[in-house]
């Protein structure tokens, strides 16, 4: 082999062999901001520029949660037993333990209304105790005797929001005697 070739041997190996190590040398990668992820809440359709970064965004999917469900359980009577006797024009404190038996929690809105029988001259639409789902709760509606002797009943039923009826009703039944 000549001196020639051997020159020209090596040259073209360590032409290859740059080559080959020219891969594993670090290099300079340009900078790009992360890719930015924008939660909005209602379809906004993303504007894309040449010269701005390029926007992810994500649309929410509407989760449907079944509405709650109201009622109202009677449990006992905490005052005035029906047929307790009461002098005419006395003042009756009346006390119903219930339970929110249902899945909403009762608020301000819901009501507590005046259904049948005689009203013992009380307002015809009241709070309801607001009380959480699965809880116990006081209902109190202070009325007034009628001044005629008599039996008088008063049923009072609870109300949603919305205006519909639901649950037990409560009662009050009293003999009003002159004579108790």
């Amino acid at each position: 082999m000549s001196h020639r070739e051997l020159i020209l041997r090596i040259g073209f190996f360590l032409t290859f062999l740059s080559l080959c190590t020219a891969g594993c040398s670090e290099q300079a990668t340009p900078y790009r901001p992360p890719t930015i992820a924008v939660l909005v809440t209602r379809a906004v359709p993303a504007t894309i520029t040449p010269t701005a970064p390029t926007q992810l965004v994500e649309t929410p999917i509407p989760i449907s949660t079944p509405p709650c469900i109201n009622n109202l359980g009677y449990l006992e009577d905490l005052s005035l037993p029906d047929g307790t006797v009461v002098k005419p024009g006395e003042r009756l404190d009346k006390r119903w333990l219930v339970e929110n038996s249902g899945t909403c929690n009762w608020d301000e809105y819901y009501r507590l209304k005046f259904m049948s029988g005689a009203d013992l001259s009380s307002p015809l639409e009241q709070a309801l105790y607001p009380a959480r789902s699965g809880s116990e709760a006081t209902i109190r509606i202070l009325f007034t005797a009628p001044t005629e002797p008599g039996t008088y009943e008063s049923a009072w039923q609870a109300y949603d929001p919305q205006g519909q009826s639901f649950g037990d009703p409560v009662f009050i039944q009293v003999v009003v005697s002159s004579n108790p």
